[in-house]
This record gives structure tokens, C-alpha cells and sequence, in this order.
């Protein structure tokens, strides 16, 4: 896959036994359900876009990528 550096990464992982977003190493929207925590990357996502960046949202194993935390 093709690295873009000025693009800005968003994951969703497991985190403290929830799920959680994370973004440059810090845990946010901590919650029980995944769709939640999608819900808030993808609003985060928007925030981003809106400001003129590149933006990407990662869900930690689905379609085979797995975050290390």
C-alpha cells in the first residue's frame, strides 16, 4: 500500500477492554460498542476533511489489519 505522510490516521481499536479511537497514540471515545467508537472516528474523519486534510479511518481487525497496543 502506498504511504501518504500528510495524511492523517484515525483506528479504531480495542483499548482498556473497549473500543476506542486512536489517533497519534492517544485514546479517545471510549465505548462498549464498536459502531460508537466508528461513529466518532468518522466524525473526527469529517473534522479533519473539512480542514483541507487527507484522512483515514482504520478499524483494527477488520479486513485483516490488526493495531498493536
Amino acid at each position: 500500500m502506498r504511504e501518504i505522510r500528510d495524511r492523517t490516521v484515525i483506528t479504531v481499536a480495542r483499548h482498556d477492554g473497549l473500543w476506542a479511537v486512536e489517533h497519534e497514540g492517544a485514546f479517545s471515545d471510549h465505548s462498549l460498542d464498536k459502531e460508537e467508537a466508528k461513529a466518532a472516528a468518522n466524525k473526527r474523519a469529517r473534522a479533519s476533511q473539512d480542514q483541507g486534510r487527507p484522512c483515514l479511518v482504520r478499524v483494527s481487525g477488520e479486513h485483516g489489519f490488526f493495531a498493536t497496543t
